[in-house]
């Protein structure tokens, strides 16, 4: 395959093909005016089609005064455009038996649209028009407040989601990636619908947006739409995304927060900073979490679930920034169970920042990846996903062929360099959080206290 032209390089008005069709059917790039990249997969054999609009923009990209702008947004996107309003978009997807939603992340936000192929015309034409007509009227961001506010305290009550959101703040030092998506109460209580309107007139634009589409589609099809919906929106600055501003610096120092609950459990959460995702060791940091508490015969699982049953629940994960990541374990236990969790879970991470992984356990993490990513092309939703992402972060195409190969390339010493990097102290647990049932921190167990420490 002939070298890619990053999306942002790209020629307005041009077409690139990107992939013949190695391992289905092609995927092809076209910039229109404005620099709204449009790229799409045909994938031969279904009947269904997967729209997405991807904004390059996220909770990280917000000021203090208005955090959660972003998410607040996506809510006032659907409330109504300049020719339709709620009740009719409810009921135009409904019709076809279609699905359309939206979510809101750290680094942007994705408006998505799920049909049969032959309504394709219906799903890029709401999608569009959602994205690029919203009224976001002062009526609509009344409505909407109370219904974030009552999202705020949905995951204020559930554990898991509390404890994930203090962690990161934790491991993120401060930094903007570390505040909550939806943003806090005092924030919400206090976003203007002038300071919604500013922030979508001056971050929806189309340079910073790439449409992804797969499913029983041609590409030509989808820019026909395309450019039938939006018309004269396609036009302005056609420059790419400048880099983001505040460069994300991960606490170094250590930290152990307690979040006093009455939960039956007690939820724990220790980790450090990690790669970010232009990093080039970010496929063996992925080895390295499958390893560690990827699946059912990871270290994490045998040693605290399978051998000793302190946990029904016990796993690690990666989060994957422009600039930075983190990695994670989290376990929930009984209260008095969690000194020795923490003891197993520390141990576990010693071992492999000492001693790397084994053979067979490298063997078994690189398949799990290779199943995860080859599975998951089986729905078109989620190869928009792949599409929309690469694009928006990376600028470029990755088959699912290139990725196999780069897991495949992981070695046991990338592996454990890695291991040692991040694992053994002083590259150790920088970050702790537990959600459960102590008045204090002193009623925590001493094991915490030390891995902290």
């Amino acid at each position: 395959m002939a070298r890619q032209i990053p999306g942002h390089e790209q020629p307005v008005g041009t077409t690139r093909t990107l992939d013949p069709g190695s391992a289905g059917g092609p995927v092809k790039r076209t910039v229109l005016p404005g620099g709204l990249r449009v790229i799409t997969e045909q994938v031969p054999g279904v009947r269904s089609a997967t729209v997405g609009l991807w904004v390059g923009v996220g909770s990280r990209d917000e000021r203090p005064a208005v955090a959660g702008a972003a998410h607040y947004l996506e809510h006032l996107l659907f409330k109504g455009t300049g020719r339709r309003d709620a009740t009719t978009i409810a009921e135009e997807v409904d019709a076809v038996g279609g699905e359309l939603n939206a979510f809101t992340a750290k680094e942007h936000t994705c408006y998505y649209a799920q049909v049969i192929d032959e309504d394709l015309p219906v799903a890029i034409d709401l999608v569009t028009d959602v994205v690029f007509a919203a009224r976001c009227t002062d009526a609509d961001v009344e409505t909407e407040r109370s219904v974030v506010l009552e999202e705020i305290a949905m995951r204020d009550d559930d554990p898991e989601d509390l404890l994930h959101e203090t962690f990161v703040e934790q491991v993120m030092g401060g930094h903007a990636l570390g505040r909550p998506v939806l943003g806090n109460q005092q924030s919400i209580r206090h976003m203007s619908g002038r300071a919604l309107r500013g922030f979508y007139r001056t971050r929806y634009v189309p340079h910073r947006m790439v449409l992804a589409v797969a499913g029983n589609v041609t590409h030509g099809a989808v820019l026909r739409l395309v450019r039938k919906a939006l018309g004269g929106r396609l036009d302005g600055d056609t420059a790419p995304m400048a880099p983001r501003a505040g460069r994300a610096r991960p606490r170094r120092t250590r930290s152990l927060q307690l979040c006093s609950d009455d939960t039956e459990q007690a939820h724990l959460m220790l980790g450090m900073p990690a790669p970010g995702r232009h990093d080039e060791r970010r496929y063996a940091l992925g080895v390295l979490n499958a390893a560690l508490g990827g699946g059912m015969s990871s270290r994490l699982f045998q040693e605290v679930r399978e051998r000793r049953g302190l946990a029904y629940q016990v796993y690690s994960s990666v989060a994957a920034y422009a600039d930075s990541g983190h990695l994670s374990v989290y376990a929930g236990c009984q209260p008095d169970r969690l000194g020795e969790v923490t003891d197993v879970v520390a141990g576990v991470l010693a071992d492999v920042a000492a001693d790397g992984l084994g053979d067979a356990e490298l063997a078994r993490a690189k398949g799990q990846l290779r199943g995860a990513l080859v599975l998951g092309m089986e729905e078109t939703a989620a190869r928009m996903t792949r599409l929309g992402k690469n694009e928006l972060n990376h600028g470029r195409y990755l088959s699912v062929d290139d990725n196999v190969a780069r897991i495949d390339a992981v070695t046991g010493a990338d592996v454990a360099e890695l291991a040692r990097t991040l694992l053994r102290r002083p590259g150790g647990v920088t970050s702790g959080v537990v959600v459960g049932p102590y008045a204090h921190d002193e009623d925590l167990p001493d094991e915490l206290h030390e891995v902290i420490a």
